[in-house]
């Protein structure tokens, strides 16, 4: 139903009946009031006396209810309004009689002289004394005039008015010559008398008036040429009409020919656009005017049509390297579409890399060199396991940490009221996660043994980041598994994270696992405490697919570092005699490296660097590279070129799979480089997919639904369209075809549809994931 309705259905007198506003009885005095009002009555009819009489109780009550019980005022008030009210005076009644009473009064006031002086009888500046009145006199004038000088010309010197009478006598010649030259120049006018007469004839066109108002003033006219030979001049007596006049001029017009005007000098842009008049005044005007910086000498033009020297380079280039030369400019005319056409066709760009490569056989030099093993661990486990805190206190035994940066991070962890965080603060470096006490986000540091150079991978324990465990645990070689020891943790954390971060490990391909019972220093290192977590935690990881052999337990204290590097000087933790976490990592194999496999490396970070203003990281999956390598962005498809890179913090020509390497790219936008992105070789490149084949081991049950694609650092969004069979978990064989929904703890194989391309091929490992839940996780097929 919509709103509209309901209002229309609405009973306001059921709505009105339960409204508890106003209502009547709130007029009603409380009783603090009826106690004032009382009082205050018998005050006031004490302080009227007799009066009081002449007003009724209700008045009093009203009054004192007004003036807020003030009985002064009431008495006062009472008073002026109903025992003594003013008398009003009675108004004379108007004389009907007269008709015009009321302007005989206007009449009357204004005939008699009134005095207005008594209205100011009582201003102090009403009667002044004349010795004490001010007199206003006018201001004196500026004895030396105005500032900025007078409006008269200023005196000038003898001298001075010499030079200025010879500049107007200089200028007043120039004015008469110039006037002499003016009539010099209208008597040389060949205007014959005929013309003059024609001239002042009236017309017949709609100025022919006008133009006859000349006839007039044609006696009065002078000659504006010269008397012609055998002609006498006409005298004012013998003037000819202007009928005779236009015969005359009639008969003219065959014989003399018209005057040619005199044309204008050609002011001096036109000099400089067209050139000097030329003197012969019959010049044939031009309809064109070519401009004077075209007008080229045969020199210039010739050297333009030569080829450029740009050109003769590009040729000579060309001819030293075999290489097709640059098609010369043509100078003479416009170049056709279709030549400009094949001159971009013709333009290729070649693969070779813009940095020079040394061409290093990368294998053979792995395979001499005599460096140490290097191996990545994730850190997993539940929220608040002590898992940044366990790492930190192994730095700092290591000596990869000083115990003077502990020192200054547990300072700075008391000012906030964090002080059991410092050793946590090593790895957690970012704002956020020491305000929240949480890690959000992999921290990495590392390490080195006699035999090894470790990477630590400290991965979030929070449910919230568990995308950023997955792209940890890609990167990981084996992993170390925190439990929280303490009364109530363990069973709590078994229940949360603990479960799913060792189901998402297996699904990532890990097989070894070392399990850090941390905090035993809390239930004073009870031996009863290790079995029995150690009993169920090895069930449930036989169970998720790990084997005993690759699964250890060690009894640590993360903050005291019991057991970390050095076994436990603590009596309570002598009935354990095994290895530390240290040589329990030494132990550990890393898995196999696909060294001859085609260039794979998951990109972790995009940042710059002073080396390049593109700068990743991440760890080599497969191949290897080398400086001056072309490389391929998957899924953009742009190529760029290795500038540089680094292993450990150190620069070095090549790297291997297994190895986290810094590369600093060149030829390349940013916008082509995201986190999660494919470096591939160009030749053998990574496909990129939005449909694939997965053969998952089912969390929880499967059917077609949405789902997001985790693989390291690239998620991706989908769904799952089908459901093709469901799998035996030893043998893979098929069990059932097309079910409709897998059971959790069962192997399907998915139909996965992506929203967009991704670069996956097959054998890598995915996580599949729904409404914060992990869902399924296996291979690609």
């Amino acid at each position: 139903m919509s709103r509209h309705q309901e209002v229309r259905n609405l009973d306001y007198k059921d709505v009105l009946d339960d409204y508890d506003g106003y209502s009547e009885e709130e007029d009603e005095l409380s009783p603090e009031d009826r106690a004032l009002m009382t009082q205050g009555t018998i005050t006031v009819q004490t302080a009227l006396g007799v009066e009081a009489a002449k007003v009724s109780v209700a008045q009093i009550e009203e009054s004192l209810w007004h003036y807020y019980y003030d009985t002064d005022k009431v008495v006062e008030y009472l008073i002026k309004k109903f025992i003594n009210p003013p008398q009003k005076t009675a108004k004379p009644a108007p004389n009907p009689s007269s008709k015009y009473t009321f302007l005989k009064r206007i009449h009357i006031a204004s005939a008699a002289p009134r005095d207005f002086s008594h209205l100011f009888k009582d201003l102090p500046w009403g009667n002044i004394p004349k010795d004490r009145e001010t007199i206003f006199i006018p201001p004196l004038l500026p004895r030396m005039g105005l500032l900025g000088g007078s409006g008269s010309p200023p005196k000038m010197s003898k001298l001075q008015q010499l030079a200025a009478a010879r500049k107007k006598k200089a200028e007043e010649r120039a004015a008469q010559q110039k006037l002499e030259q003016t009539r010099t120049k209208m008597t040389q006018l060949s205007v014959e008398e005929q013309d003059r007469q024609k001239e002042n004839a009236p017309s017949d066109g709609p100025f022919g008036k006008r133009l006859k108002t000349s006839e007039s003033t044609a006696e009065g006219r002078k000659p504006l040429t010269t008397a012609e030979p055998g002609r006498s001049e006409p005298s004012s007596q013998s003037t000819p009409t202007a009928l005779e006049n236009s015969q005359h001029a009639k008969a003219a017009t065959a014989d003399s020919p018209k005057p040619t005007p005199e044309k204008a000098q050609p002011s001096a842009f036109a000099q400089v656009l067209f050139g000097p008049p030329l003197a012969s005044p019959k010049r044939k005007l031009q309809d064109v005017f070519p401009l004077t910086y075209t007008d080229l000498s045969p020199s210039v033009l010739e050297a333009f049509s030569r080829p450029s020297p740009d050109d003769v380079v590009y040729a000579a280039q060309a001819k030293a390297g075999k290489k097709t030369a640059v098609t010369q400019t043509k100078k003479k005319g416009a170049s056709s579409l279709d030549a400009v056409a094949s001159d971009v066709k013709g333009l290729k760009i070649e693969d070779a890399p813009l940095p020079k490569s040394r061409n290093l056989d990368v294998l053979s030099e792995f395979e001499r060199s005599k460096s140490k093993k290097a191996a990545s661990f994730v850190v997993v486990g539940h929220v608040d396991a002590g898992k940044s805190t366990m790492m930190g206190r192994l730095l700092l035994d290591l000596n990869v940490v000083d115990q003077r940066t502990v020192d200054k991070l547990r300072q700075e962890a008391t000012k906030i009221g964090k002080s059991s965080f410092a050793l946590a603060w090593v790895l957690d470096q970012r704002t956020e996660e020491r305000a929240r006490g949480v890690t959000i986000d992999i921290a990495t540091n590392r390490f080195e043994t006699d035999k090894t150079v470790f990477t630590i991978l400290d991965a979030p324990g929070h449910r919230d980041f568990i995308p950023n465990m997955i792209a940890g645990a890609s990167q990981a070689d084996f992993a170390i598994l925190v439990i929280d020891a303490g009364t109530g943790a363990f069973e709590s954390g078994l229940k949360g994270q603990t479960r799913e971060h060792s189901l998402l490990i297996r699904s990532m391909g890990v097989s070894r696992v070392i399990v850090a019972i941390n905090k035993l220093d809390t239930v004073g290192w009870s031996q009863e405490r290790f079995d029995e977590i150690k009993n169920q935690v090895s069930g449930f990881l036989s169970a998720t697919g790990f084997q005993q052999k690759n699964i250890t337990f060690v009894p640590v204290s993360g903050l005291h570092g019991d057991n970390l590097v050095r076994k436990s000087p603590d009596p309570t933790a002598s009935w354990y005699t095994g290895p530390s976490l240290v040589e329990e990592l030494e132990n550990s194999e890393p898995s196999a490296r696909a060294l001859a496999k085609p260039l794979r490396m998951t990109i972790s970070e995009v940042f710059r660097t002073p080396q390049s203003p593109i700068s990743i990281s991440g760890r080599i999956d497969a191949g290897s590279l080398q400086a001056g390598d072309p490389l391929l962005i998957q899924p953009s498809g742009e190529k760029a070129y290795l500038k540089s890179l680094q292993v450990d913090e150190e620069p070095v020509e090549w790297a291997v799979a297994g190895q986290n390497a810094v590369l600093h790219l060149t030829n390349i936008d940013q916008v082509h480089v995201r986190v999660g992105d494919i470096i591939c070789d160009p030749a053998k490149p990574i496909e990129c997919l939005d449909t694939f084949t997965l053969k998952a081991l089912a969390f929880d049950f499967l059917m077609p639904m949405q789902v997001d694609v985790h693989r390291g650092r690239l998620h991706a969004a989908g769904r799952i369209e089908s459901m093709t069979a469901l799998l035996d978990k030893v043998t893979g064989a098929v069990v059932k075809k097309k079910p409709k929904i897998a059971k959790p703890a069962t192997v399907a194989r998915v139909v996965v549809k992506l929203n967009s391309k991704v670069p996956l091929e097959a054998g890598q490992r995915v996580v599949l994931r729904s409404g914060g839940e992990t869902v399924a996780a296996g291979l690609l097929e």
